[in-house]
């Protein structure tokens, strides 16, 4: 019998913050299928993640349901270690105490903001947690303090918190956010190698974000699913044209996609 989908959302209409995040939203992602969901501002990219970790919940209808990992009911407790989430803002959290690069990866096995007193750092976390800076090519941040690193290092050391659990998807939230050209090109090369691991979900208005391992893009508008398939066919300048509502151009070298205006 096959593995179920990592999520079933069907027909769901999810109200956000006095608005309707996603309208009559059907997708199925499955495990192991790296994919991106791509949109404009509000487009219900942000709901999208928050019906996913359970933070939002869908109005109730008969016709839709939300299943992850084929259940439709879970504690949320035992669901958050299956997903990593990557929010760019938790790092301003980080930025008011002293914690070291080490601390920030091992708080992920806590669901924390670094380490409290009463966590108890095992030698398999801390094992783990050297595993993890190598493979963010960030071993010499690890007695270094946070508000010593620079943006992108600490993108990195979210990336890293994330997957102490070794999650079956990580799910990334606009990861090269105000990031420069450098660091977004090092970032992106990190989440190529993170995709050998695990499942990514890919969220993001971004263009030069999807990596060529992801293979499956979804357009979002207005909340709802504007075109969803191959990533060859649908990052083409017609489709994505309509989606900003715009004349743009779409650019494609060696694997990876731009976006720049048209005429």
């Amino acid at each position: 019998m096959p593995d179920a989908p990592l999520l079933e959302f069907r027909n769901i209409t999810v109200s956000h913050d006095g608005f309707i995040g996603l309208d009559n939203f059907s997708l199925t992602i499955h495990s192991g299928e790296h994919i991106a969901l791509l949109g404009p501002n509000g487009s219900g990219k942000s709901t999208f993640i928050k019906t996913l970790t359970r933070d939002c919940y869908p109005l109730w209808r008969k016709e839709s349901s939300v299943r992850i990992f084929g259940r439709d009911t879970w504690n949320i407790f035992d669901l958050r270690p299956l997903f990593g989430i990557v929010h760019n803002d938790l790092m301003q959290s980080y930025l008011r105490y002293p914690y070291s690069g080490r601390e920030v990866i091992l708080s992920g096995f806590f669901s924390s903001v670094g380490i409290w007193p009463n966590h108890e750092v095992t030698a398999a976390m801390e094992e783990r947690a050297d595993e993890i800076l190598e493979l963010m090519e960030v071993p010499h941040l690890a007695g270094r303090t946070v508000n010593q690193m620079s943006t992108g290092e600490g993108r990195r050391l979210l990336i890293g918190r994330s997957l102490v659990h070794r999650p079956k998807a990580l799910i990334l939230d606009e990861p090269t956010a105000s990031l420069d050209i450098r660091a977004t090109h090092e970032l992106i090369e990190i989440m190529s190698r993170v995709a050998r691991e695990t499942t990514i979900i890919l969220v993001t208005h971004q263009l030069s974000d999807i990596i060529p391992e992801i293979q499956r893009v979804v357009l979002l508008r207005k909340g709802r699913l504007f075109l969803d398939g191959p990533k060859k066919d649908v990052l083409s300048t017609e489709a994505l044209s309509a989606l900003f509502e715009m004349p743009v151009e779409v650019l494609e070298r060696r694997g990876y996609y731009h976006l720049i205006q048209g005429s």
